[in-house]
């Protein structure tokens, strides 16, 4: 009863990200209990799945061949019966719009004290679990005081595992109950998603209130297009209507992890950074020395952005 299981999360044939942080997590939540790591992977192409997370940290991946895409129904009877057969210590699950659609049920069904959101977890004789509040304000620790618990992951917050590894993959049968399973998928229907997901962009140059006037779009998409970039911004960039919304980085816009996040005029609040301090290189520029983007920033550029983003196109073109 000291182990930990994991459960993956695919959209559309596509393992998600949060997959891979979930491993990390798990990863370092079992090594504090003394445990094993066991990952599940439901529904969907799970051969092809259980590869990607055959990864070092994890010591078993589970499949389970039921439906090709997210059920609740079915999923929320895979996780009862897996957690059933390995009598885990600590369920982790994906703090997204379909891991908050189960996780209630699960916990609720298992008699499972339940922490959603997490942006940190540590183990010492009780699991701690961070989490933020007020708009990311403030962080609060909640102690978990019972040997079982459930735990949705904040993604964005622990880095993904990459490291190939030799690990057992076991097919997990469970008879679900088909007379449960009262809801079907029958489509999906693009609503409002725009001409580019920023969630997948390699490159960000990203852009706030600093610009001044929407004319001034002109000068950031010059830079956009000598750099390969996509263009995102924060929040008062949509709210004045520059930007369609698909555009927005924050808590309430895209998560977001490049490899590199260019922000230009942001002043750094906490709903902004919220969405995008998983970048791996991030630059700002800022008027402002004492600008909070600056605390985050791996570089950082105190300068008037017309000055900035000219000098900049000029050095790429």
């Amino acid at each position: 009863m000291s182990d930990v299981l994991a459960v993956a999360e695919h959209r559309r044939g596509d393992l998600r990200d949060v997959s891979f942080e979930l491993v990390t997590a798990g990863r370092e939540l079992a090594d504090g209990l003394g445990g094993d790591l066991h990952v599940a992977v439901i529904s969907g192409d799970v051969d092809g799945f259980a590869e990607m997370l055959r990864l070092d940290g994890v010591d078993t991946v589970h499949t389970v061949a039921e439906g090709e895409e997210f059920n609740h129904d079915v999923y929320a009877q895979v996780v009862e019966a897996l957690h059933e057969e390995l009598d885990p210590a600590a369920l982790l699950l994906p703090n997204s719009v379909n891991g908050l659609d189960y996780a209630p049920a699960v916990a609720n069904a298992l008699d499972l004290p339940l922490v959603t959101d997490a942006v940190d977890l540590a183990y010492g004789d009780r699991l701690e679990a961070t989490r933020e509040m007020y708009g990311s304000k403030v962080e609060t620790t909640v102690e978990v005081d019972a040997d079982r618990f459930a735990v949705t992951v904040r993604g964005g917050e622990w880095g993904a595992a990459e490291t190939a590894a030799d690990v057992d993959v076991e097919p997990f049968d469970v008879a679900v109950d088909d007379d449960a399973v009262r809801t079907t998928v029958t489509g999906f229907e693009e609503v409002g998603a725009g001409d580019v997901d920023i969630a997948d962009a390699e490159f960000l140059v990203s852009i706030g209130r600093g610009i001044e006037e929407e004319e001034n779009l002109d000068l950031i998409r010059e830079l956009v297009d000598v750099t390969g970039a996509t263009l995102s911004s924060s929040r008062p960039i949509v709210d004045n209507g520059w930007l369609p919304k698909n555009r927005q980085v924050g808590q309430s816009g895209k998560q977001v992890t490049p490899d590199v996040y260019l922000a230009i005029g942001i002043s750094g609040a906490v709903q902004h950074v919220a969405g995008m301090k998983g970048a791996d290189t991030i630059i700002a520029i800022n008027t402002d020395p004492n600008a909070p983007i600056f605390d985050i920033a791996d570089y950082g550029v105190v300068g008037d952005l017309f000055d900035v983003v000219p000098a900049l196109i000029e050095q790429f073109e």
